[in-house]
């Protein structure tokens, strides 16, 4: 047949791959970057902007003012890399999120919003290249709230996000300042999630060595932004507002039952903004799972809930879990209904996305017919048809 023998051997049939069954896990904390984006200190007129420069193949380096901030690899800005990485390690999707050293609170609210401009869109494309694959949370110009809402309709309801990740606090205010209230009702109005990852730790002095403000700072960042958030009165209000905290919720978990005690010995100091027990919102907010030690994650589960705690690994940095939800996967006593929970259902019902969409399924995979034995070829008088193959 003239048809069929016109085609070459290398044309490519598209056959439809099904994916075998396996375990959903999707981990709400990575990060990512844009591969490019503009000189920043020539676009806004003054530095202290990080910048990206590729000095080698697979590699770049973070630089602010001429010196390096940290080296990457190309899985912090590469969709492709990732995603080699992720079906290894058996991920099925990521929600993505920017570098917090990208959040840019120190700058001038209108530059700042148009960084977040640039890294929302380009992540917004990247969700829409792999859209089984990853979920976004954009960034917001949090140090001008008003800005900030605006910036947040958009990431919701023209690009998509499902929510927003934000820092641990805002210049000199933590999260229970005034000034942030309308962004958190925007969000609550929206039903965007929060996700709150701690940044902007002290560096110097008694900081500066053992590499102390990523081992213990940030704990202590988060556990300071979810006493405020509990203190302050914030999901009081809000009681819709749906946050979820980067680090097993840092230190909070493990302080509870001091910060509880604290609040019913001087609630002249801790009960200023809210009079309501501390331990009360524990049901109403959520954490990752990334505290690396088994014991404190069942501890961590048994304060937060069995149905608030999220698998989350910080890929693609050194401090993540290597192999993501192995931890969870590897406690006996737990049994697949919790395990479950932890690695997928949570983050759907956190996230208000149908779990469905992102089951393992059939993909569209192009072969050659040489590959295809020759009983699978189609028939001379047909188009060639699609074939099922279980990998």
């Amino acid at each position: 047949n003239k048809r069929w023998g016109s085609r070459s051997k290398q044309t490519p049939l598209f056959i439809a791959r099904k994916m075998a069954t396996k375990q959903l896990k999707v981990d709400i904390h990575n990060h990512i970057l844009p591969a490019r984006w503009p000189d920043l200190k020539e676009r806004y007129g003054y530095g202290g902007w990080i910048q990206l420069h590729h000095h080698c193949k697979g590699q770049a380096k973070m630089m602010r003012d001429g010196q390096v901030f940290r080296v990457i690899d190309e899985n912090c800005w590469s969709p492709e890399a990732r995603i080699r990485d992720m079906d290894e390690t058996g991920v099925t999707v990521q929600v993505l999120s920017t570098v917090p050293v990208m959040f840019s609170y120190w700058a001038k609210p209108e530059d700042t919003l148009d960084l977040c401009k640039l890294v929302n869109d380009d992540l917004a494309a990247t969700v829409a290249k792999h859209p089984r694959r990853f979920i976004g949370l954009g960034t917001l110009p949090m140090q001008a709230p008003d800005l900030a809402v605006q910036e947040l309709h958009r990431c919701v309801k023209e690009l998509g996000f499902p929510g927003v990740e934000i820092g641990s606090h805002i210049g000199d205010w933590n999260l229970d300042a005034p000034e942030l209230q309308s962004v958190f009702a925007a969000a609550e109005e929206l039903n965007a999630t929060i996700f709150v990852h701690p940044w902007d730790m002290e560096l110097g002095g008694r900081m500066k060595k053992y590499w102390l403000p990523w081992l213990v700072g940030m704990p202590g960042e988060t556990a300071t932004a979810i006493c405020s958030m509990v203190m302050g009165g914030v999901l009081e209000r809000f009681p819709r507002l749906k946050v979820c905290f980067a680090h097993g919720g840092g230190a909070f978990p493990y302080l509870v039952g001091r910060i509880e005690h604290g609040f019913n010995v001087r609630p002249d100091l801790c009960a200023v903004e809210n009079p309501y027990n501390p331990r009360k919102y524990l049901g109403q907010l959520y954490t990752d799972s990334l505290v690396h030690d088994e014991k404190a994650l069942k501890y961590l589960v048994s304060v937060v809930g069995e149905d608030n705690v999220i698998l989350g690994s910080d890929y693609p940095f050194p401090l993540g879990e290597h192999h993501p939800g192995k931890l969870i996967e590897s406690i006996p006593e737990w049994d697949d209904g919790l395990k479950d929970k932890l690695l997928a259902g949570n983050v759907f019902e956190l996230l208000g996305l149908e779990r469905n969409y992102y089951e393992p399924g059939e993909e569209k995979v192009a072969v050659s017919p040489e590959e295809l034995p020759p009983e699978e070829l189609p028939p001379a008088t047909k188009k060639p048809r699609t074939q099922e193959v279980t990998v």
